[in-house]
């Protein structure tokens, strides 16, 4: 195998590692939060949660993903040809990052306080006001340390990047841990937890700068050199907010819908401001909605994203060099490794929503009824989960060509028909409308994605793609029958242990999967270990 591509394996290997190693800590921090508030708590869980989302949206959209995308191509090219000209071209990008993004933090605050001076008498918009004011500052911090860690990934270094998310969450489930030792005030205890975003933010960017100048880097700030490439990036990055961040944007959209139709718990006569039409959802469906993402977005980050972290640098160099058919072959090689990961994964959150959510969040504040809402939703979300793993790929697919309008054009569909969805299906299915709407939409965008791949004539190549599927189909088909299985044998015993109602149809399933899968010779598993294809 070509040195290039066990680089490229030895990266993913990396950066799936540190991945899942944040992700499972992602979920130990949810965990301690939900024992904090619960799904209720007067609406403070929901507060929370949309508090976080705003900067966490900004750095997905300017951080890791927009941003990056652009930024990373012309810093590649300066990489290649002199390395100093690529440090004033990052200094000037990481100064006016700063900038741009401490002026748009410093209005919305003012905004926030405008809101708060008309509609501070409502307590619960009162609670979302205080607590976006606390966390909107952690955007400039992650979006500097994301564009940081885009220069160590264009180095070859994706490790240290990789592991600052599993510090992030450190510090945030530290602070969670903390909150109820300094104060029994649910509000209290959120801004503790809101607070700790902001430490969690210092610290990443801290730890990532020794990285950068280690490499070499010094901070050389000379815009002149560097207004052109400056303006090409702000023009190229901006159609790609939307084209990137599909599913993100889609994410937030529908927490905000789950806020503003939730009514009061046990209610039954309040209506909303629509004026006599009640409530489609009650309190704590924010809440719920972000604890059923977090189960979906678990193999989102470990597969999709680090897939299409890794694969992006090659597809931008086959791109700039003519190279089509080789870009072709990782894009396939990458939607194949997703499809491989992402089939029995779906079908395993679909089988194992509810002693999922019985082991992970009911404890503490979190209710039998808050575990009962929150597997209905695992299990819808479960039904995309491949999807969202290939629309990061296929997207990076587009922007490597250079087609940013076309990208935009289709995500902007795709968020249409999420939108549309979300606002007829909250009515018959309550929250769990939400999740099925944004299946549904992922499924669609993926469609209409590699399709119009295909018209561009760089499209996947269908023959390995269909014998991944169909091997991959059949393992997963296997695996399902067993995981139920075992479910159906475990609850028939009457054990009532929640660690082994999951962990022994996951260890079942995990074995059935790989074990299928090495009967059937899928390429796959010896791909991930740097092994050549037969």
């Amino acid at each position: 195998m070509p040195d290039s591509r066990r680089q490229l394996f030895a990266s993913m290997r990396a950066t799936t590692f540190w991945t899942m190693v944040s992700r499972v800590l992602g979920l130990v921090r949810d965990i301690v939060v939900a024992a904090l508030l619960g799904l209720i708590a007067g609406g403070v869980a929901d507060a929370l949660v949309i508090a976080m989302s705003v900067p966490n949206l900004f750095r997905q959209l300017f951080g890791e993903g927009a941003l990056t995308a652009a930024f990373l191509p012309p810093l590649s090219r300066r990489l290649e040809t002199n390395r100093a000209a690529a440090w004033t071209l990052a200094s000037v990008v990481l100064t006016w990052l700063a900038i741009g993004l401490s002026g748009l933090v410093f209005f919305l605050e003012l905004l926030l306080a405008a809101a708060w001076l008309i509609w501070g008498g409502d307590t619960r918009i009162a609670l979302l006001l205080w607590l976006s004011a606390i966390t909107l500052p952690y955007m400039v911090l992650i979006c500097l340390a994301a564009q940081v860690n885009a220069v160590l990934n264009t180095l070859g270094r994706f490790g240290i990047g990789a592991a600052m998310p599993a510090v992030m969450n450190l510090v945030l489930i530290a602070g969670a841990l903390a909150a109820p030792w300094m104060t029994a005030n649910a509000v209290t205890q959120a801004s503790i937890v809101a607070l700790s975003v902001l430490v969690g933010g210092i610290v990443q960017l801290g730890a990532l700068w020794p990285a950068l100048r280690a490499l070499g880097f010094r901070y050389d700030y000379q815009p002149a050199e560097h207004w052109g490439e400056l303006k090409t990036i702000v023009v190229t990055m901006l159609p790609m907010v939307l084209g990137l961040a599909a599913t993100q944007i889609n994410v937030m959209l529908d927490r905000l819908i789950a806020y503003g139709f939730s009514g009061p718990i046990g209610d039954p006569q309040g209506i909303t401001w629509l004026g006599g039409i009640h409530y489609p959802m009650q309190t704590g469906a924010t809440a719920a909605l972000y604890y059923g993402e977090r189960l979906y977005q678990l193999p989102i980050g470990i597969l999709g994203v680090a897939v299409a972290t890794v694969i992006f640098p090659r597809l931008a160099r086959h791109a700039a060099r003519g190279s089509n058919m080789q870009l072709r072959a990782d894009l396939t090689l990458g939607l194949r490794l997703v499809i491989f990961f992402s089939l029995p994964a779906s079908v395993g959150l679909v089988l194992l929503a509810e002693p999922l959510a019985t082991l992970l969040f009911q404890r503490g504040l979190f209710t039998p009824e808050d575990a009962a809402r929150t597997a209905r939703l695992i299990a819808l979300f479960g039904l995309g989960v491949w999807a969202y793993c290939a629309s990061p790929t296929l997207v990076r697919g587009y922007y490597a060509l250079g087609k940013h309008a076309l990208a935009v054009r289709i995500s902007l569909i795709a968020m249409a028909i999420n939108l549309a969805l979300d606002l007829t299906l909250i009515w018959p299915l309550a929250e769990g409308g939400l999740a099925v709407a944004t299946a549904v939409s992922a499924a669609i965008q993926v469609g209409i994605l590699a399709f119009g791949l295909w018209r561009l004539g760089a499209g996947v190549m269908l023959r390995p793609v269909l014998d991944t599927l169909a091997r991959s189909g059949v393992a997963t088909a296997v695996m399902g029958v067993c995981c139920y299985a075992s479910l159906w044998a475990l609850q028939r015993t009457g054990i009532s242990v929640r660690l082994i109602l999951v962990a022994a149809p996951l260890g079942i399933s995990l074995l059935a999967y790989l074990g299928v899968a090495a009967l059937l010779k899928c390429s796959e598993l010896r791909l991930l270990w740097g092994r050549e294809e037969d």
